[in-house]
């Protein structure tokens, strides 16, 4: 008793908490509340700063509670500050609501709905903690990302509020709701809100505030009030303008983006019938459902705008806002053979309506409403998970901008340098106290340039423009430079790197306890159960008449050459039912006049990729009692059946097909129970008569791969892409479709890893198998592009460098459960993933990740949502213009994109780090001019900075990511760090010579004959003198100079010639500095505020014209000749991992390949038992003899 006490006393004075415990949004709560002191000195402190405190507050949230308010427990919290676990913080405020205690519906939520911190503390059944009075309750609640968090005072914690998708039973969707009367739904809406996804698009002002704000721009506006201080008026007025464009550019596209996800999320107002009870229905508008709602959904299909169950009828739904998937899905009823399963939305998919999609049309039988339950509402539904995950996207985690922080940091480090010589210079030479202020200051805008953070994003920008040209729309910009460093690609099978459509090679139909042999042509067969089975085994329908549905279930109808009718007004055939009715195309059918053949589907239970199949009920027009058909994966099916039924050569058949590449479905049938009535059939369970049947045969289907395949795998396996395959199809299959396609080499051998779960027999265990090749000679694959050698350890015949292992999903799952240290291994080497599910699909991708490989992942969006998500590169094909599937989608509908993608990310990457390495080394450039004119009392002057910061660096900024992208994926990579020995070498090589150079032209002019140093200035703006001249003219060579050699072309972006914008405009400024030198015409020199040059010989400006080349060429040479040189970026790569820089976990991988390829490993033909986890010598006697290997023990 006293622990328990003490616990909840502990509890009661929390001051923190977390939230959403150890999931994707864990959060830490930290509780505070108003402070009147604090408040006072804040305001004290605001006055003294001038505002300025406020941008702090503006920059670094946690700051209101630390300065405005005090900790306290969360108890009696006004205010909440939230710490993700990229530690970035976030507060939201607490908001109170009262509720009469009629409100049952909020005492069963927060007596369920709550849960203890402890284990040992028992949650009240009641709820007297939310009793603010005899008459009402209380509610505390803050909104965060558009989720909300309830109090619950008598667990004291906040848990995130809770609908219909969460711990509740199917039986109590169907049986528990029958309607909310408009006083209950007006209390529950208080509590969850409006049903609606609205993005926000905010005002131009607001947007404008926000904007100016940004560190960046307050940086920028504090540099212009330094340079109007110092007499710059022109340059001042200029990037003010120019900032000014900027902003509003900014501010239009923002707006532009947030207008575009705004109509692409929102649907428009619509009413919506509601059940009240009693079959009593009210027209509502839809933003005023609420989980529980019972709602009649439109004969004629609707928009859905909530997360809703059918519980009667079916529909008929496009899904393709969500999936990507333009195939329209049929959508069942709950059943009741689910009732003691817990709903998901997940799980239980097929019977859920999701928001956002289209219901096309609806099935109903009788005079009775097809409703459904609504389960979630708001952000809350699937559509509104994904819509907060693009409004609040995961941080993207990539060195490059890591490494341009730091690098940013030692550039104010190296201005810090300067601030001080500069002060000692002008301390020493008596410049005013305000100047030596001023021109310090000034310092910091030279070498920090304002418009580095725009010049970064140039290449993604061009880049996202070319790829939106090309068909391929992102709608995140910063994963396009992701795109630049991946590793790996994994592909979906179907309709991927395959046609969607398949085509019917031929169907193997049971004789005599054994297949008959290939029936090319399936409509000849005579009408019996193997016939009717494809006639009937589907989910097809009819819509605006057109038969539409799963290009399998299409094939496989359209060769029975039978016609499908939807159900009509005559209901009397089918005992007072409205079935679908499929029947022969024959001429005895329509003209006989006697009963035809028809055949009513009764009840559907609809393909599950957990179950590995779909079947129907039917009843066959005057034949006594009902049937079922069944068609799925064959293994599945045939462990259904009567083994006697199954012929002996299935296997051997069922090998021969899947290891050329054909998909196989098996037929089943099943005579039910002649008792069995149409409203029992309608509530039986699948697992019910899904037993006990007959095998009838199988079809067997060729899925082409595109066209465009095979050489797009090519392409990435010359590059060094790695590729692997991720389907739902069989093993077998998905092997033969990855060596026709490339992705496995003919000579790579293949290990299948069976790995088995514990059971009664004994441990989980592991067998190591070798796949058959292709019989030599087959025409799938013969070619040589793809023909790699494979070397084999004479000595020891299990070694295998070149080998590729292929997992089932039922073995990863094992494999994750039980042999989690061969995880790493596995998907290093695992070329194929079979029978995947979803979830497994994601599992793969982050397991990948934590290795450090780069992962892309390409599928049509149906059941790989969340895997193209968690990539750092996802691709949907889909021909939605822009879909919430993934950060990619592409019009292109094959793998062609892929390649299109990755070259763009490999330029835009390659143009952020020439655009970052030329800005640094611009700053350098003026670094060193300053403090060279600061040392002799000079400075640049007013239009000479103009003309560096505008007319050179921004033009030469902007159009540098104008280059497009390669045409050829190469083996190299861009590099992926700012801080490599290679990127600073090449820096610092190059300031080395601009100092050598600026210094160089200064020494010449010092010693010639008429120099007169600049005369002494208090005020320190001697800018009309020979020293500035002389500086300016060379300077501006080397920026042209670093421009050029930081615009690198191939082999990752295109020759610099094809940049034609780019290359007119070095030319021009080259040639517009040269006459500057060399042809000085006087208005020109008097704007430019220079020294008469036409006065001095042409001798002297000869040398500053040959110091000027002399740079550029040694400028080139360095970067061209001694950088780029393979020798050179070895040793440096050399040293680099000698001083432990290396990038450990990009590294992970590498050491996982060399250890196997230094191992043994794998143990082929033997098995690995978890408990031991070591190779037990149980061999199979075959696959070793086919080896010529003997083990013994």
């Amino acid at each position: 008793m006293f622990n328990r006490g003490q616990n909840g006393y502990n509890r009661l004075l929390a001051d923190h908490t977390y939230l959403n415990k150890d999931t994707e949004e864990e959060f830490l709560c930290y509780g505070y509340r108003t402070d009147q002191c604090k408040e006072a000195v804040f305001l004290v402190l605001v006055v003294l700063t001038g505002g300025l405190v406020l941008l702090l507050l503006q920059w670094r949230p946690q700051m209101v509670c630390y300065l405005r308010k005090r900790r306290c427990s969360l108890s009696h919290a006004d205010t909440i500050l939230l710490q993700d676990t990229y530690k970035q913080y976030s507060i939201a405020s607490i908001e109170e609501k009262t509720f009469p205690q009629s409100c049952q519906f909020l005492k069963d939520f927060v007596s369920s709905g709550t849960q203890a911190v402890d284990s040992d503390y028992e949650s009240p059944a009641d709820t007297s903690g939310l009793i603010v009075s005899q008459e009402e309750f209380k509610l505390r609640y803050f909104d965060h990302q558009h989720v909300r968090y309830l109090w619950d005072r008598g667990s004291q914690v906040f848990s995130k509020l809770k609908d219909l998708s969460e711990g509740t039973k199917c039986v109590n969707i169907q049986e528990s709701f029958y309607g909310l009367s408009a006083r209950e739904q007006n209390q529950k809406q208080l509590v969850y809100g409006e049903n609606s996804i609205e993005v926000e698009v905010k005002s131009y002002w607001r947007l404008f505030i926000e904007e100016v704000m940004n560190p960046f721009y307050v940086f920028q506006i504090a540099s212009i009030i330094l340079w109007l201080c110092d007499q710059y008026y022109y340059y001042a007025a200029c990037i003010l303008f120019i900032s000014l464009m900027s902003i509003g550019i900014s501010l239009y596209e923002t707006k532009r983006q947030s207008k575009t996800l705004h109509d692409m999320v929102s649907t428009q107002a619509q009413t919506i019938s509601v059940c009240r009870g009693e079959e009593v229905y009210e027209d509502v508008p839809t933003g005023k459902l609420v989980p529980g709602d019972v709602i009649a959904i439109p004969q004629h299909g609707c928009v859905m705008t909530c997360d809703a169950v059918l519980i009667t009828g079916t529909c008929i739904v496009n899904e393709s806002m969500l999936t990507g998937e333009s195939v329209p899905v049929t959508k069942t009823p709950m059943t009741h053979q689910e009732d003691e399963e817990v709903y998901s939305p997940d799980n239980h998919k097929r019977h859920t309506l999701f928001s956002g999609t289209h219901i096309l049309q609806t099935r109903f039988y009788g005079n009775s409403k097809v409703k459904a339950v609504v389960v979630r509402t708001g952000f809350r539904t699937a559509k509104g998970e994904l819509v907060r995950a693009i409004l609040f996207p995961k941080p993207l985690d990539m060195k490059f901008y890591r490494d341009a922080m730091k690098f940013i940091l030692f550039l104010g480090c190296m201005a810090a340098l300067g601030m001080t010589y500069s002060i000692i210079i002008y301390v020493k030479q008596g410049i005013y106290p305000m100047k030596i202020v001023v021109r310090v200051l000034d310092i910091i805008t030279i070498i920090v340039p304002p418009a580095l953070p725009a010049a970064m994003t140039v290449g993604t920008v061009f880049a996202q423009s070319r790829l939106k040209k090309k068909g391929i729309y992102c709608i995140s910009p910063p994963r396009i430079n992701f795109c630049g460093r991946l590793d790996v690609f994994c592909f979906d099978k179907t309709g991927t790197l395959t046609e969607d459509g398949l085509d019917m090679l031929g169907v193997l139909p049971i004789k005599n306890a054994g297949f008959c042999g290939v029936v090319d042509d399936p409509s000849t067969l005579e009408v019996g159960p193997f016939l009717t089975c494809m006639a009937t085994c589907h989910s097809l329908t009819v819509i605006d008449g057109e038969l539409s549905g799963d290009p399998l279930d299409l094939i496989m109808f359209n060769s029975t050459k039978w016609v499908l009718e939807e159900p009509g007004k005559d209901t009397s055939k089918f005992d007072t039912i409205m079935p679908t009715v499929v029947r022969p195309c024959t001429k005895d059918t329509f003209t006989s006049s006697e009963n035809p053949f028809e055949v009513g589907i009764i009840r559907q239970f609809t393909f599950s990729s957990s179950v590995q199949r779909m079947s129907v009920i039917t009843r066959t027009l005057s034949e006594d009692g009902m049937q079922l058909f069944c068609k799925g994966a064959p293994e599945k099916i045939a462990s259904l059946c009567q083994q006697d039924t199954v012929p002996h050569e299935f296997h051997d058949i069922l090998h021969r097909y899947t290891i050329q590449g054909y998909r196989v479905i098996a037929l089943a049938h099943k005579k039910m129970d002649p008792k069995l009535t149409w409203h029992q059939a309608q509530r039986i369970s699948r697992d019910k008569v899904e037993f006990n049947m007959t095998f009838l045969g199988m079809i067997v289907l060729q899925n082409k791969l595109k066209p465009e395949t095979k050489p797009a795998i090519h392409k990435l396996r010359e590059a060094r892409i790695r590729t692997v395959m991720v389907t739902g199809d069989m093993i077998q299959t998905a092997i033969s479709v990855a060596r026709n396609c490339g992705m496995i080499p003919i000579k790579d051998r293949v290990i299948i890893i069976e790995a088995s779960p514990p059971d009664a027999h004994g441990p989980a265990n592991i067998k190591w198998v070798t796949a058959e090749t292709p019989d030599e000679g087959t025409d799938y694959y013969t070619d040589s592009d793809y023909l790699e050698d494979v070397h084999i350890d004479l000595e020891n015949p299990h070694k295998m460098h070149n080998f590729h292992f292929a997992v089932s999903g039922q073995a990863f799952a094992v494999l994750t459960t039980h042999f989690p240290e061969y995880i790493p291994r596995v998907v290093v080497k695992g070329t194929v993933f079979a029978r995947m599910s979803p979830d497994q699909k994601l599992q793969l991708i982050e397991e990948l990740q934590n290795i450090g490989y780069n992962v892309g992942m390409c599928g049509d969006g149906a059941n790989d949502c969340e895997a193209l998500k968690a990539a750092h590169a996802g691709i949907s094909l889909s021909e939605a213009e822009a879909s919430v599937a993934a950060p990619f989608t592409s019009s292109i509908p094959n793998i062609e994109c892929v390649i299109r993608v990755m070259r763009e990310g490999r330029a835009a990457l390659v143009t952020s780090f020439g655009c970052f390495k030329y800005m640094a080394l611009y700053s350098f450039i003026q670094y060193v001019s300053v403090l060279i004119l600061y040392t002799f009392d000079a400075n640049l002057a007013d239009m000479q900075f103009l003309y560096v910061d505008l007319v050179i660096t921004t033009s030469v900024a902007v159009l540098m990511g104008y280059s497009g992208a390669y045409h050829k994926l190469v083996p190299q990579r861009p590099p992926g760090s700012l801080v490599k020995p290679s990127n600073l070498l090449s820096i610092i090589a190059q300031i080395l010579l601009v100092i050598i150079f600026q210094i160089s032209a200064f020494l010449y002019l010092h010693f010639q004959p008429w120099y007169k140093p600049a005369p002494k200035n208090l005020d320190a703006d001697n800018t009309h003198c020979w020293e500035t001249t002389v500086i300016f003219l060379v300077s501006t060579y080397q920026y042209i100079a670093s421009a050029f050699v930081f615009s690198k072309g191939p082999p990752f972006r295109e020759p610099i010639y094809k940049n034609v914008p780019f290359l007119l405009t070095l030319c021009s400024l080259f040639a517009f500095s040269t006459y500057l030198l060399m042809l000085p015409f006087k208005p020109i020199l008097d704007f430019f505020n220079l020294m008469e040059l036409h006065t001095k010989s042409v001798e002297f400006r000869s040398v500053l014209l040959a110091f000027s080349v002399g740079f550029i060429f040694a400028a080139c040479l360095l970067e061209y000749l001694i950088m780029d040189v393979k020798c050179t970026k070895k040793c440096l790569n050399s040293c680099s991992h000698c001083c432990g820089n290396g990038d450990e976990k990009k590294d992970h991988y590498r050491k996982i390949q060399n250890e196997i390829q230094l191992s043994n490993w794998p143990p082929i033909g033997q098995v690995t038992y978890a408990s031991l986890n070591e190779p037990h010598v149980e061999i199979e006697e075959e696959l070793m003899r086919s080896q010529g290997a003997i083990l013994v023990n």
